[in-house]
């Protein structure tokens, strides 16, 4: 006897069947591998590849998913690729998707470390100075998508700059996490509610009650490890707490989280400026997540955990946020994206996300690279090779890698 469901006609359903986990494996790491561009690029590729060809999800539920991780803390396109994870391959498809989709970079990233280690960091290396040099015209970029499209009337525009003022003023991870907290508050309070969207369900396997453990999970070790911190001396719990805080306090992903890093590792010693720069240029010219850089980070970092230990913990602290919240929201998804308190507070968090980001601009990575003519030149040549000659952005890192060399010459 066939069983009848009654689906409503605003609702749309999405049952799939399960691939199998090797499939998974195989796809996400051929995507960390080929995927450049940063997460833009990213969501391109995974429309690409998992829309039209392989056809895991179709166009809505792929825009449903990609509104949800937008809508979350941690790196957007990384979330996306795991929550199709989770849609085909329950728990273990999500995990193996994030698996696959970052190993490539960030051993390419830990590769560099250790070249760094052996050849040294000597601050009078030019091609090192060029590293430097072209996180500005990457972070300009990027700063300027995301004011148009996160600040475009006068009150977000406000709230990001009063941001970046604070953060600037006050460079601490508390000096980050109170200006979202409170841009979050006045856009809950300030925005009007946007049209309440479709409901779009989409049957994933996973519980309510294993979501529910997963967002019990995030918020306890957002709250607990900074009181642990406090009472126990311990390098290792210090570094993990870090790297889950940046990772948990970050919406977006990408150069969003450079503020959150740079106040995390550099502000306490265990990264030097020099270092944090020259890896944060490095990144650009490797495929996949920019969340990686927290691999080089791990690696790079003075006290121990360092090395591969360090690189290791580095990593999965600052991907685990982003892992719980998606794992946890996927069941309740139709609830929180219908609650027009939950959309407006994310137009302010939005905005003041925008606003650490120009305070990232500023410091670290114009005070780290430009210090005469030549240096700001070789910035704007970097800048119009990505915007106006469309160059990848590895090839842009290696000539001006190259051209930093040339003009420490001259």
């Amino acid at each position: 006897m066939n069983e009848h469901v009654d689906v409503a006609p605003d609702e749309i359903v999405t049952a799939p069947h399960r691939i199998s986990l090797l499939e998974i494996l195989g796809v996400s790491m051929r995507l960390g591998l080929t995927s450049f561009g940063g997460p833009i690029a990213h969501l391109g590729y995974f429309h690409e590849e998992y829309v039209k060809r392989r056809k895991w999800v179709d166009e809505q539920s792929y825009a449903d998913l990609v509104a949800l991780c937008q809508s979350l803390p941690g790196p957007t396109s990384s979330m996306v690729g795991s929550a199709i994870g989770f849609v085909r391959g329950g728990l273990a498809g999500g995990l193996v998707h994030w698996f696959g989709f970052t190993v490539p970079s960030a051993l390419a990233l830990i590769a560099f470390a250790y070249g760094l280690g052996v050849v040294g960091t000597a601050s009078g290396a030019g091609w090192l100075h060029g590293l430097k040099l072209v996180a500005v015209p990457v972070v300009a970029l990027a700063l300027w998508g995301m004011a148009r499209s996160l600040c475009p009337d006068r009150e977000r525009a406000t709230m990001a700059i009063l941001t970046a003022i604070v953060a600037l003023a006050w460079p601490t991870a508390a000096g980050q996490i109170l200006p979202i907290a409170a841009a979050g508050l006045i856009g809950w309070w300030l925005f009007p509610p946007t049209n309440t969207p479709q409901s779009l369900h989409i049957r994933v396997p996973i519980s309510h009650r294993i979501g529910i453990v997963c967002w019990i999970i995030f918020f306890g070790l957002l709250l607990l490890l900074p009181l642990v911190r406090s009472i126990v001396t311990s390098q290792t719990l210090a570094v993990f707490d870090s790297f889950y805080r940046a990772g948990a306090l970050v919406f977006g992903g990408g150069h969003v989280v450079l503020p959150l890093l740079q106040a995390g590792v550099v502000a306490p010693g265990w990264v030097t400026n020099e270092q944090f720069v020259a890896g944060y240029g490095a990144a650009q010219a490797v495929p996949g997540p920019l969340f990686t850089f927290s691999a080089y980070l791990g690696f790079v970092m003075g006290p121990e955990p360092n090395g591969l230990a360090g690189a290791t913990l580095a990593l999965v602290a600052i991907f685990l946020p982003g892992i719980l919240m998606t794992a946890g929201s996927l069941p309740f998804w139709d609830l929180l994206r219908t609650r027009a308190g939950f959309q407006s507070a994310i137009r302010g968090i939005n905005a003041a996300v925008v606003g650490l980001l120009l305070a990232a601009f500023y410091h670290p990575v114009w005070t780290s690279g430009i210090f005469k003519p030549l240096d700001f030149g070789l910035a704007l040549f970097s800048f119009g090779l990505l915007v106006f000659w469309k160059l990848p952005p590895w090839l842009v890192v290696v000539l001006t890698a190259v051209g930093g060399e040339i003009i420490s010459r001259i």
